[in-house]
């Protein structure tokens, strides 16, 4: 990989771009609580070559969300376990509405 493929990668939210260090240091929180939620399965990390962790941008999006629901008083255990049914709500409601669409194309107009 060339530096300029490396540098075209930073604009892939999935790209693992930022250490432990850095994402904390973004998110205003601490390295405890990024393993935190890592130990409660609502992101898993890159482990680079050298066994560091690396994060991307959605996931530090979604660690920003349990540092929020945490931040409100929320245990953390359960605040991981409310965006990921968040996120499974969301993605049942985008596979109901695009069935509704299919199914609205394929009915035939009323005469």
């Amino acid at each position: 990989m060339t530096a300029d493929d490396s540098f075209g990668r930073l604009d892939d939210d999935d790209y693992p771009a930022y250490t432990m260090g850095r994402a904390a240091e973004m998110l205003g929180t601490t390295q405890g609580f990024l393993r935190a939620v890592g130990e409660a399965r609502l992101i898993t990390p890159l482990c680079s070559a050298g066994g560091h962790r690396r994060y991307s941008r959605y996931q530090l999006r979604i660690a920003a969300r349990a540092r929020e629901l945490v931040d409100h008083g929320t245990p953390i255990e359960a605040a991981c376990r409310i965006i990921i049914l968040e996120d499974q709500l969301e993605e049942a409601q985008r596979i109901n509405a695009e069935r509704r669409r299919a199914a609205e194309a394929s009915t035939p107009p009323a005469a």
